[in-house]
C-alpha cells in the first residue's frame, strides 16, 4: 500500500484509480498522462530533431508532436507523419503542407484522394486552389 499522489488516501500500488478521489494511477508520483512520447535531446532552432507523440495528458488533451521530424496523431514539423498534420513534407490523413501525400490535403504539390494544390496535384478528386479562388 502507498498513498495517493492527489489526496494522500492509502491505495494499492496496482490501483488504476484512487477509490477516494478518482485520480488515475494514484501510486505513480510523476504520472503525466496516457500513451507514448519520445523527444530526442538534439535540437535545431529549439525544435527536437525527432518528436514522437501518441500521448494524452491527464485531462485527456492530446500532445502534438512538434519537431524537425514529427510523428504522431497530431504533428507539426519539417517532415511530418501523422493523422492530422502541418509540415513541409507531410504523409498524413489530413494535412496542410508544401509537399503532401494525403487522404485529404492542401499543398503546393500533392498526391491525395481529395485535395487542393497550387502547382501540381494528382489523385482521385484534386483541383487547383488558384483556379478555385479565381473563378
Amino acid at each position: 500500500m502507498t498513498s495517493c499522489r492527489e489526496c494522500k488516501h492509502m491505495v494499492s500500488e496496482q490501483a488504476q484509480n484512487c477509490p477516494n478521489c478518482g485520480a488515475p494511477y494514484p501510486s505513480k508520483a510523476d504520472w503525466d498522462g496516457w500513451g507514448f512520447e519520445y523527444k530526442s535531446d538534439f535540437e535545431i532552432m529549439g525544435l527536437p530533431l525527432l518528436h514522437i507523440s501518441f500521448k494524452y495528458r491527464p485531462d485527456r488533451v492530446p500532445v502534438p508532436a512538434k519537431g524537425i521530424v514529427a510523428i504522431g496523431q497530431f504533428g507539426m514539423g519539417i517532415v511530418n507523419i501523422s493523422q492530422f498534420g502541418v509540415g513541409v513534407f507531410s504523409l498524413s490523413q489530413f494535412t496542410i503542407a508544401g509537399y503532401a501525400i494525403a487522404q485529404f490535403g492542401i499543398a503546393y504539390q500533392l498526391i491525395a484522394q481529395i485535395g487542393l494544390y497550387i502547382d501540381k496535384g494528382y489523385g482521385q478528386i484534386v483541383g487547383s486552389l488558384v483556379k478555385l479562388l479565381s473563378s
